[in-house]
């Protein structure tokens, strides 16, 4: 019976999403032969201070405290009231359990230098890529086989009363040959995988996501579509054509539409990496045991490199329509919610200066990303990464310019965004060009940091903290 993670990470209360992952975690044991960990990395705040809604709206669930407890004692009784199920584990890892864990996998992984590893894996600022790559090592050490990510600001669609779950998808193709999945009629509705690359394991398994804007400019969108067009055209690569660039604005954040899912439909083959969602994903061990993801802080979309990888490299993925239902956390949109979340879209523009170069020698390299056993060599790409950290950051000042002209053009609280952000300009250049130093670094430390978690021991469940 094969091991498999099905994960959440979380800074914020989210009762509400927790049991529903507890229902799919069930749905999974009850209907594949597999074993299921659930598992919730929280590093929410752990004063009393916090109302008792969710991120969802969801409020008072069962074992839920009472009002005024903090966003961690409110997902700590979540997890408490999820009812046992064969062959399902839960565990509940808070913010000191994770550095724990973290500070004995790097001391056993042999690194000279410890503290800047702890440091890409547990910063102090939000990092998409980071807490990933923590599930990544946890799932290692639980000895899984796959990772089922999910988030925590969204929801599973309804076909007549029943809950749709992506993990059905995961579980039937994830880690199988495609030769084996193309001939599985159950498994697929479309087939486009090239013949000659059957005996590649299928190890990206996605959907995306209905309802708003994946990340929050709709707004923009809404007031000046010229300025969203220049706005969401950044993050192109800067040698594209108009045409390129006007269709990549068009499908940008916009996940799979607003219509509801009816019915299934799988695609096999070289994964269209634009309808697969972080939110919504299932990877095979043998991705992300071999490249972590850039641990880039205050930067949204920084946990999206892997998908390129498999592209690129042309191993097999299904794409499904099961998609989740995304919502946004009120804050935001407002206040100091709305400035700290434009400085992370923002980051990611700029992030992209040094993304792209690696995304296109990847395209170039192709099948020769792949050993014997259609495993990514890591040498290549990190080899990419460290020289991309050399480009001339005159584009990313061109990116800021575009930035503060289109906020200012908008007005309101986007010309005082603009101007919140005239101050911070050098320091976010020189941390666009750190982050992808660092990520350099952890590509090097990621195969001994993934070999020592396989040595830990077992972590015990039903333990909060």
């Amino acid at each position: 019976m094969r091991r498999v993670c099905l994960a959440l990470p979380t800074n914020r209360a989210c009762a509400g999403t927790i049991a529903a992952l507890a229902e799919e975690a069930a749905h999974a044991a009850a209907h594949f032969d597999v074993e299921v960990h659930l598992l919730i990395l929280d590093t929410s705040d752990t004063s009393d201070t916090a109302s008792t809604a969710d991120a969802s709206g969801t409020s008072d669930a069962a074992g839920a405290p009472e009002a005024g407890s903090s966003p961690f004692a409110q997902n700590a009784a979540a997890v408490a009231a999820v009812v046992p199920t064969p062959r399902v584990v839960v565990h509940h890892l808070g913010e000191a359990r994770q550095r724990a864990f973290l500070e004995r996998v790097i001391r056993r992984s042999g690194a000279p230098d410890p503290e800047p590893l702890l440091d890409l894996m547990l910063p102090d600022a939000v990092s998409y890529g980071a807490c990933t790559n923590r599930i990544f090592l946890v799932a290692a050490a639980l000895g899984c086989t796959s990772v089922h990510r999910r988030d925590s600001d969204g929801d599973y669609q309804l076909l007549d009363g029943h809950k749709v779950f992506p993990i059905d998808h995961e579980l039937r193709t994830l880690g199988r040959r495609a030769g084996e999945v193309a001939a599985d009629v159950t498994a697929v509705t479309k087939n486009e995988l090239d013949p000659a690359h059957g005996d590649r394991p299928v190890v990206l398994v996605g959907g995306s996501f209905i309802g708003e804007l994946s990340v929050d400019v709709g707004e923009i969108r809404e007031l000046d579509p010229a300025v969203y067009h220049d706005v969401v055209g950044l993050w192109a690569p800067p040698v594209w054509s108009e045409e390129e660039k006007r269709e990549l604005i068009e499908e940008s954040f916009t996940g799979g539409g607003t219509e509801p899912f009816r019915a299934d439909e799988t695609v096999l083959g070289p994964p269209d990496i634009r309808r697969v969602d972080m939110c919504n994903i299932g990877l095979d061990h043998r991705v992300y045991e071999r490249l972590p993801l850039p641990p880039a802080t205050e930067t949204i979309g920084s946990d999206y490199f892997l998908l390129h990888v498999v592209l690129d490299a042309g191993l097999p993925g299904v794409v499904h329509n099961r998609h989740i239902v995304n919502y946004y956390t009120p804050e935001r949109r407002t206040g100091p919610g709305f400035t700290a979340y434009q400085v992370r879209f923002a980051k990611f523009l700029l992030s992209m200066l040094y993304l792209h170069p690696v995304y296109g020698e990847m395209m170039v390299l192709g099948e020769e990303l792949l050993d014997e056993r259609h495993e990514v060599r890591t040498a290549p790409v990190l080899d990419s990464v460290r020289r991309s950290a050399a480009w001339d950051r005159a584009e990313n000042v061109r990116r800021l310019d575009v930035l503060d002209r289109s906020y200012r053009r908008l007005g309101g609280k986007y010309a005082r965004f603009a101007d919140h952000l005239a101050p911070l300009r050098e320091r976010l250049l020189d941390e666009a060009r750190a982050d992808a130093e660092r990520f350099a670094l952890l590509i090097d430390a990621w195969g001994a940091l993934v070999a020592a978690a396989h040595a830990e021991p077992t972590i015990r469940p039903g333990e909060a903290g």
